[in-house]
Protein backbone atom coordinates (compact mmCIF):
# COMPACT_ATOMS: atom_id res chain seq x y z
CA UNK A 1 0.00 0.00 0.00
CA UNK A 2 2.65 2.52 0.50
CA UNK A 3 4.31 1.66 -2.01
CA UNK A 4 1.12 2.81 -4.10
CA UNK A 5 1.06 6.50 -2.03
CA UNK A 6 4.44 6.78 -3.26
CA UNK A 7 3.83 6.42 -6.68
CA UNK A 8 0.75 8.49 -6.26
CA UNK A 9 2.88 11.47 -5.07
CA UNK A 10 5.33 11.02 -7.95
CA UNK A 11 2.37 11.29 -10.93
CA UNK A 12 1.47 14.24 -8.47
CA UNK A 13 4.57 16.04 -8.30
CA UNK A 14 4.89 15.51 -12.12
CA UNK A 15 1.24 16.60 -12.71
CA UNK A 16 2.20 19.79 -10.62
CA UNK A 17 5.40 20.57 -12.80
CA UNK A 18 3.32 20.62 -15.65
CA UNK A 19 0.17 22.23 -14.80
CA UNK A 20 1.46 25.03 -12.58
CA UNK A 21 4.49 25.43 -15.42
CA UNK A 22 1.39 26.16 -17.45
CA UNK A 23 1.61 23.58 -19.68
CA UNK A 24 -1.88 22.18 -19.40
CA UNK A 25 -4.64 23.09 -17.31
CA UNK A 26 -5.85 19.20 -16.27
CA UNK A 27 -2.41 18.75 -14.94
CA UNK A 28 -3.27 20.81 -12.11
CA UNK A 29 -6.44 19.35 -11.57
CA UNK A 30 -4.64 15.92 -11.54
CA UNK A 31 -2.39 16.87 -9.17
CA UNK A 32 -5.05 17.51 -6.52
CA UNK A 33 -6.50 14.15 -7.55
CA UNK A 34 -3.47 12.40 -6.58
CA UNK A 35 -2.11 14.08 -3.62
CA UNK A 36 -5.66 13.65 -1.88
CA UNK A 37 -4.85 9.95 -3.24
CA UNK A 38 -1.36 9.88 -2.14
CA UNK A 39 -2.52 11.27 1.23
CA UNK A 40 -5.21 9.00 2.43
CA UNK A 41 -3.09 5.80 0.89
CA UNK A 42 -0.70 6.78 3.67
CA UNK A 43 -3.27 6.74 6.23
CA UNK A 44 -4.58 3.57 5.22
CA UNK A 45 -0.82 2.23 5.12
CA UNK A 46 -0.09 3.56 8.53
CA UNK A 47 -3.66 2.69 10.26
CA UNK A 48 -3.39 -0.62 8.62
CA UNK A 49 0.25 -1.92 10.06
CA UNK A 50 2.01 -4.25 8.40
CA UNK A 51 -0.22 -7.39 7.76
Amino acid sequence: MLRYAIIALVIALIAAALGFGGVSGIAMYAFYVFIILFVVLLLVHLLQGRA
